[in-house]
């Protein structure tokens, strides 16, 4: 690990402006920071983040960084209540929390480690964020201790942690729960392709199937995006040529899209068609019928993953990754098939 003076040499400036780079003072140039931090990265050089917040009297701002919240569909409230959860954790500690809402576009403009350098963030919650991210490896490979939700976080430096639920035991759970009930003509609506979560879903999916002497390949993948729209335009296309048992959707939203495509098809749920979600969105206990799904407890990822993140900041965690427990609950979305 090279030192302070080291960076500075190399950099031809003092020591000072090295120091006011890293806390983001506004008398040193843009320019002259950018080179500061490159040749920081350069030498593997980080600073001290630990020590210096723990001597400082004031408080340190957390942010929530939350990207593509603003495009969401209206009966989502994921991120509300990760919100909630973040907050109510920060709220008793001696943390400060500025939540920042990012769209698509901003996402790709802008890296996370300079837009939270030049808001004085200290650490950082990131929700929405994607493995093809242009921006993710900087962010993991940076000085900045970072949360990020929803993917399994690999680092070398021990700032970074990850919270999520175990997504592929999730999808392994419901899709073995419908193939017990018989169900074999199965079609799934999975999410966006390069996510991690869908990626793990996926396994979860191939694992059950494999148990059950099935081939992924036996069964049809709908991509829908984690659309609502996308899975009922995609739903009612797949309804008008095939009838299955069941839809296992990779989201409740999903599967809102897919329980409206079976009703216009004059099709019953569970009568004719099983359908299944995850997340227990508040609407899915009261569609018609209530829809089974998997349990995600958001608030309670929102309060974990603030707490890891005050602890990767004082030098506390050593576990990189938590896995936030997730329910399967059976309503009456589906239907026991009689045996084949």
């Amino acid at each position: 690990m090279s030192t302070i003076k080291e960076v500075a040499k190399k950099a031809g400036v003092s020591v000072s402006v090295v120091s006011k780079s890293f806390n983001n003072y506004a008398d040193v140039k843009e320019e002259t920071r950018q080179r500061i931090f490159a040749i920081a990265k350069e030498l593997n050089y980080s600073p001290n983040i630990n020590a210096k917040n723990l001597s400082s009297k004031k408080q340190m701002t957390l942010g929530l960084i939350s990207s593509g919240v603003l495009n969401d569909n209206e009966n989502d409230s994921n991120a509300f209540n990760i919100f909630k959860g973040v907050y109510q954790e920060v709220t008793n500690s001696r943390f400060e929390l500025s939540i920042y809402l990012i769209d698509s576009q901003q996402q790709k403009q802008q890296s996370y480690v300079r837009y939270c350098r030049e808001r004085n963030i200290g650490g950082a919650i990131l929700q929405g964020i994607r493995t093809d991210d242009q921006y993710y490896k900087e962010l993991i490979d940076s000085s900045l201790p970072c949360v990020v939700l929803d993917i399994m976080a690999e680092t070398v430096n021990g700032l970074i942690g990850s919270v999520s639920i175990d997504n592929a035991k999730a999808v392994e759970e419901v899709a073995t729960y419908l193939l017990e009930l018989n169900h074999r003509k199965l079609v799934v609506v999975s999410g966006t392709r390069e996510t991690y979560v869908n990626t793990e879903r996926l396994k979860g999916l191939e694992k059950a199937l494999h148990a059950s002497g099935m081939e992924l390949s036996d069964i049809d993948i709908l991509e829908a995006s984690f659309s609502e729209e996308k899975a009922y335009e995609l739903a009612k296309a797949y309804l008008q040529e095939k009838q299955p048992t069941a839809f296992l959707c990779f989201s409740d939203l999903m599967a809102y899209g897919v329980m409206k495509a079976v009703k216009e098809a004059g099709l019953r749920i569970p009568e004719d068609i099983s359908i299944t979600g995850i997340d227990d969105l508040l609407l899915s206990r009261y569609m018609q019928p209530p829809l089974t799904t998997i349990r995600q407890d958001f608030v309670e990822i929102g309060k974990i993953s603030a707490r890891l993140l005050q602890e990767i900041i004082e030098g506390k965690s050593e576990r990189q990754h938590i896995w936030v427990p997730h329910q399967l609950l059976e309503r009456q979305s589906v239907k026991r098939l009689s045996s084949v």
